[in-house]
């Protein structure tokens, strides 16, 4: 924020600054008239040629060769050649403002004073920063666009490790090709379209407006934001350029792009653009785009260079830069020489790296939330993969808009994109039956299976229905004798339930009976019978009762013969019960055996003794589980149970001692009765667990990862979407999903409301764009665009009203005003992504692909039709090199100290990045580029006024 506001009053000094100039430079020019005239500039600061004033001049009168009655113009013939000797109210005309092309002119234009300039110029300054947001907010509603066009996929099968198929969606767009070409022009689309506009507006005649705009952008975007980024990161903190090629190429086109507008505009044929020359600025652009992606797939001379490949952090060999490799060194990464890349196609590299990503995030969460369920983790892991996933700019420059204008933060759509997501999955894994309106509603037990014990006394058995549940139903009910007798183990039960509307559920109890004799586990049943007309029987309609003898040491075994568990699990339980009565202690003995499961490497053996309490009926055998993090796992273990015995201190043991001290022939009824009430084993003594990922985890992985899009987070499916978005405030507080500490929901702050308000007719007038759902959003492109290009003009119109009520020229006005304008947006979205990217290459890559899209496209696009008309014409296109050659070769001088001091920081040991690295190094190359651009400034301000004479 500091940085922030000082940035704000240094601009602010300039503004001051240049506007005294002006003033003192304006009182010169009144005095000397003609020395106005010869320098080609009129009082409203447009540079004019002396044959384009006087036809502008008679345009103003209303006047062509004859008068509006066909009389001729009158003009003193001592005058006619000489319009400095215009006298009177001619002298005054000199001094007005031309008509713009959309905004009204502020009248009258005669005889203004100095106090009703400086208001009319605050107006117009106010307006200005009005349509600047709004533009920003429309340009991000392209961007959108632009995302859902270029987050096209298609699918495409590949192989898997053993050979199997596997069919993954990946992108149709290239990275490189998609930043170059339509997030380029998504994020200077008005810089670029008022360059064209100002040539349509000005009859196809240069003016300073559009190529000053691009110009001081590409100086400010260059020195001011990587500045500002260098200062944002962290302390200790660094960011390193990813695409070194593509970083290298557009930055020598970002370099080339100026110089060969200086070649064009003074040395090749100085004043003039020929047709020639405007067609190969323009054709520079697709060439960039072309070059950059040679260099992005190592194609031509690139796959002859050397390469290496290194393990990054997510466990995937990649093809890198040698000194990112050594920068991996450095920091105790992994380093190792590999001689050749993966086998696998990139499209399937960046799907398995995805999805170890995913395994790991998930493996964290289980570690550090334990009782967690599983849903609720696969659910927290997809919010922190979008969160960390790589973003486009188009991302960050709607991020930073949303906090600007008090729509809140694209974080939180985040959240609410992983929950969908999840949903979404688990519906397509888990297709739930539809429920038909006119079926009958239904009725059953819940649960369908009851184990009690002899000594319980009474239990509870529940009945429900479900459906349409607003009418009165019944149903009856009655016990069935099993291997379990109504009036020696329990008591028989007949009745009827009744539902009264709104009820779905009636309990009732069933009384078990007790005795001393022991006996074997046994059973009864209860069924339902006779519903009335609106219901329906469904299952379970019959209840099973099992009934445990209490006077039985037990039968113990597990739960079942096998185990399937995934190796996330972390501790998992492995269930013992106790079966056929539960009297008195009993130890029961357990260990784990090997099998293709190592120990110390899957699992961790263990072995120990269970102590069943007195009607204890089951215990848990606890086994840690290794996490490695493989998607694939498939190895097994045993856990054992021994031999159970009754503990010393139990009810039956001296008794049960005695008796086996007895030989066979003595023993008695009653004792052969006591020797079957030991404990013992039952069938299932051994569990075999099985370490492996389901193939319900596997799916939802899978699908997880392949939803895994943040592109979807920025578009919208709908008007009512749009409109809701528009119409409500929401807390820009920036959520931090590396922490995943619950933390308390945040309200709107007050700049956020105040922000809201003042947007408010932005947000409601754009929320009529269509949805990029629609289309694949070439609609919301082609709506949005038309839109940017409408409120470029009227920014175009402001700018030039601006300049002229404060006497400040559009070249000025240009570089100063609506360069930083329509950067801001830019600025806070690269702050973002220097804080939140793993590398700089939105921050940094951007910027230079940027620059040299605007002059090639922006430039050479109007350059180009200004050409071509003139040509058909039988004229040609005269650009006097001016203020504007001057300003590009300054910066091409400048920008390359700039680049060379990227690259000193990238190579220098200690810091070994362009951004962030030791504080004293940062801010010292924070405050050379921020020079560079003040410097920058003042110079072209002082040159505009020829202060400073070339």
């Amino acid at each position: 924020m500091q940085l922030l506001l000082k940035s704000i009053f240094t601009c602010a000094l300039f503004v001051i600054f240049v506007y005294a100039t002006a003033q003192s430079l304006a009182k010169v020019q009144q005095n000397d008239e003609r020395y106005t005239l010869l320098n080609g500039t009129s009082s409203s600061g447009s540079n004019l040629s002396r044959d384009h004033f006087l036809s502008r001049r008679l345009r103003q009168a209303g006047q062509g060769e004859e008068g509006e009655q066909g009389a001729p113009v009158r003009i003193d013939d001592e005058n006619k050649d000489d319009p400095l000797q215009a006298s009177g109210p001619e002298e005054e005309e000199l001094r007005e403002c031309s008509e713009g092309l959309v905004l009204p002119l502020w009248m009258p234009q005669r005889n203004i004073s100095i106090g009703d300039r400086l208001v009319r110029g605050f107006v117009y300054f106010l307006l200005l920063v009005y349509l600047f947001v709004g533009v920003s907010i429309i340009a991000d509603r392209f961007m959108a666009s632009i995302e859902a066009i270029t987050s096209i996929e298609r699918a495409v099968v590949v192989r898997g490790p053993h050979n199997e198929k596997q069919v993954m969606h990946v992108r149709i767009w290239n990275e490189t090709v998609a930043n170059l070409t339509l997030m380029a022009l998504g994020s200077s689309a008005p810089e670029i379209l008022l360059s064209v506009i100002e040539i349509y507006a000005k009859d196809f005649e240069s003016g300073d407006l559009g190529p000053g705009t691009i110009v001081g952008s590409a100086a400010y975007n260059l020195f001011m934001i990587i500045a500002v980024c260098m200062i944002w990161i962290p302390t200790g903190e660094v960011r390193r350029i990813r695409h070194l090629r593509v970083f290298t190429v557009t930055a020598a086109f970002s370099i080339f792009a100026y110089v060969w507008l200086w070649l064009i505009l003074s040395v090749f044929t100085p004043g003039i653009i020929a047709v020639w020359e405007a067609i190969v600025t323009l054709l520079f652009f697709p060439l960039t785009v072309l070059w950059a992606y040679i260099a992005e797939r190592r194609l031509l001379v690139y796959k002859y260079m050397d390469k290496n490949y290194r393990v990054n952090k997510r466990g995937t060999v990649v093809a890198g830069e040698h000194d990112q490799v050594e920068m991996d060194a450095e920091k105790g990464g992994p380093r190792g020489s590999i001689s050749t890349p993966t086998t696998r196609g990139g499209e399937a590299e960046a799907f398995d790296e995805a999805r170890r990503e995913y395994i790991q995030v998930l493996t964290e969460l289980r570690q550090k939330y334990p009782d967690a369920e599983l849903e609720q983790l696969e659910m927290m892991a997809q919010e922190q993969v979008l969160a960390r996933s790589n973003k486009s700019r188009a991302f960050y420059r709607i991020q930073a808009t949303r906090r600007m204008v008090g729509s809140g933060n694209l974080m939180r759509k985040i959240q609410e994109r992983a929950h969908s997501d999840l949903t979404e999955v688990k519906a397509q894994l888990h297709p739930s039956e539809d429920d038909d309106g006119d079926e009958p509603t239904r009725v059953y037990f819940e649960p369908g299976h009851y184990t009690v014990m002899e000594n319980c006394g009474e239990f509870e058995v529940r009945v429900v229905r479900r459906g349409d549940i607003s009418n009165y139903a019944t149903v009856s009910f009655e016990t069935q004798d099993g291997t379990a007798s109504a009036g020696t183990d329990f008591v028989g039960k007949r009745g009827q339930l009744n539902f009264p509307p709104g009820v779905d559920e009636q309990r009732f109890r069933i009384e078990v009976i007790d005795d001393d004799v022991f006996e074997e586990d046994e059973c009864f049943y209860i069924r339902l019978f006779n519903p009335s007309e609106n219901l329906k029987l469904a299952v379970p309609q019959i209840a099973t009762v099992m009934i445990l003898d209490d006077d039985h040491a037990g039968i113990f075994a597990f739960t079942d013969s096998a185990f399937e568990i995934s190796e996330s699990v972390g501790l998992y339980e492995v269930k013992i019960m106790r079966y056929s009565g539960a009297r008195g202690t009993v130890i029961v003995p357990y260990w784990t055996e090997s099998g293709t499961a190592t120990p110390g490497k899957d699992y961790e053996e263990t072995h120990g003794e269970l102590v069943f309490e007195n009607n204890e009926t089951e215990k848990i055998i606890e086994v840690l589980i290794l996490e490695e993090s493989s998607y694939e796992k498939d190895v097994s273990f045993k856990v054992h149970i021994g031999e159970p015995r009754l503990a010393p201190d139990s009810t039956h043991y001296s008794k049960i001692e005695e008796v086996e001290k007895k030989l066979p022939q003595d023993l008695t009824e009653l004792d052969r009765i006591l020797l079957l009430s030991k404990p013992r084993n039952g069938e299932l003594t051994t569990a075999y667990v099985r370490i492996r990922e389901s193939q319900e985890f596997k799916a939802t992985v899978d699908k997880l990862v392949a939803k895994a899009n943040v592109s979807a987070v920025l578009g919208t499916s709908s008007w009512k979407e749009q409109f809701k978005d528009a119409l409500t405030v929401l807390p820009s507080d920036e959520t931090d999903f590396d922490n995943d500490d619950e933390v308390e929901e945040e309200v709107p702050s007050c700049f956020s409301y105040i922000s809201h308000f003042v947007c408010l007719f932005w947000k409601v007038l754009f929320a009529f764009v269509p949805p990029t759902d629609i289309c694949g959003g070439y609609v919301t492109f082609v709506v949005s665009i038309f839109v940017i290009g409408v409120i470029t003009a009227i920014i175009g119109d402001a700018a030039t009203y601006f300049g002229c009520a404060l006497n400040i020229k559009d070249s000025v006005t240009a570089i100063l005003f609506v360069a930083l304008g329509t950067s801001i947006p830019d600025t806070f979205a690269s702050m973002i992504a220097a804080k939140h990217d793993e590398g700089a290459d939105n921050c940094i890559g951007n910027v230079t692909g940027s620059n040299a899209v605007n002059v090639f496209l922006g430039i050479g696009l109007a350059w180009t039709i200004a050409a071509v008309y003139h040509s058909s014409q039988g004229m040609t296109f005269n650009v006097e090199p001016g203020t504007i050659g001057f300003a590009v070769a300054l910066f091409c001088g400048e920008a390359l100290i700039a680049i060379l001091l990227i690259m000193v920081r990238r190579w220098t040991k200690g810091i070994g990045a362009e951004l962030g690295g030791p504080k004293v190094s940062k801010y010292i190359s924070a405050g050379i580029l921020v020079f560079l651009w003040v410097s920058y400034v003042v110079i072209c301000t002082l040159e505009a006024y020829d202060v400073i004479q070339i």
